[in-house]
């Protein structure tokens, strides 16, 4: 049984790897991502993350139809008590940004689509500096009192914008973040690493990094001369044309070849072991891509490995 990790002061305990749902409506249609489902709970996934603007960039689309997707599968399943369900606010066409009207109009949709009483952890998808956090924090207090939200988390935000959320929920004694989401990833280390990273660890905040395996680059699929069809090819494509991700795969394939593991495996497993980190991110459009994914909960890299990828990354 894979040990759960703590997320933050929470008293959320969550499973190593995050299930993305951003393909859930997407990339993969509602049959296909029962079965995603099913398998990352059948391996003892718990912690699915979702948006309410998932997939409103899809044509035909209008936004949630990945929370419309988890909350039918939670209703089919009837677990809804063993799933820790991450969700975001701010983005979705219908309720942009992060007024304190707006996020409890938000949480409410999301909180229908999904079909609970309540959203584990909720956060704000992307900072909107024009919103001061006094309205942003007071807001998501007052859901987390009526018990509609677990526990709130911010993404995509600042060192300083954040350092302000924290400082001010302290002082009112409100509600306060207990996680980060940020864009992290062994070809994307200043995204995190620095001042965010520095005040996530002294404040306590447990990391959920996405893009953790860099659009599909870090399964290590990509490779000269090969032809990668998919919505991600020519973004996760670009790292190949630079050295540094060229040294990360060498270096990928190295500690891979070591362990007799897949290369996605080995990435999740760096990012696993960066200091403040709870659990990656990952999606997968068919379940014969979680094994990957999933085998992160059994693999501990060495300090040398660890060492020899940073190094590969810098």
């Amino acid at each position: 049984m894979t040990s759960l990790r703590k997320l933050g002061n929470s008293g959320l305990e969550v499973f190593p790897l995050s299930l993305g749902g951003n393909v859930f409506g997407w990339t993969a249609d509602e049959a296909t991502s029962f079965a995603v489902l099913d398998a990352y709970a059948a391996a003892g996934g718990n912690f699915v993350d979702t948006a309410d603007s998932y997939s409103a960039w899809v044509e035909g689309n209008s936004g949630g139809e990945s929370e419309t997707i988890i909350g039918r599968w939670l209703a089919a399943r009837g677990n809804r008590d063993d799933v820790v369900v991450a969700t975001k606010v701010s983005q979705h066409p219908e309720f942009p940004g992060l007024s304190a009207a707006n996020i409890k109009a938000a949480a409410e949709a999301s909180l229908r689509r999904l079909g609970t009483d309540r959203i584990d952890l909720y956060y704000t998808h992307f900072d909107k500096p024009e919103t001061p956090v006094e309205e942003i924090i007071g807001a998501l207090d007052e859901l987390v009192r009526a018990g509609k939200v677990r526990a709130i988390a911010a993404s995509n935000i600042s060192a300083e914008r954040l350092a302000e959320s924290l400082e001010f929920s302290d002082r009112e004694g409100l509600a306060k973040y207990v996680a980060l989401q940020p864009h992290y990833n062994l070809v994307s280390r200043d995204t995190y690493e620095g001042p965010l990273q520095e005040l996530a660890s002294r404040q306590g905040l447990a990391t959920v990094p996405y893009y953790a395996l860099a659009s599909g680059f870090l399964t290590g699929k990509y490779r000269p001369g090969a032809v990668v069809e998919g919505a991600r090819a020519a973004g996760a494509g670009k790292h190949l044309r630079t050295e540094r991700g060229r040294k990360v795969l060498t270096a990928l394939d190295e500690v891979a070849e070591a362990h007799g593991a897949p290369v996605a495996t080995v990435a999740l497993a760096w990012l696993a072991a960066q200091p403040t980190v709870a659990a990656p991110i990952a999606s997968a459009r068919t379940p014969d891509q979680l094994p990957p994914l999933l085998d992160v909960a059994d693999l501990t890299l060495t300090d040398a490995e660890i060492t020899r990828l940073t190094e590969a990354s810098a």
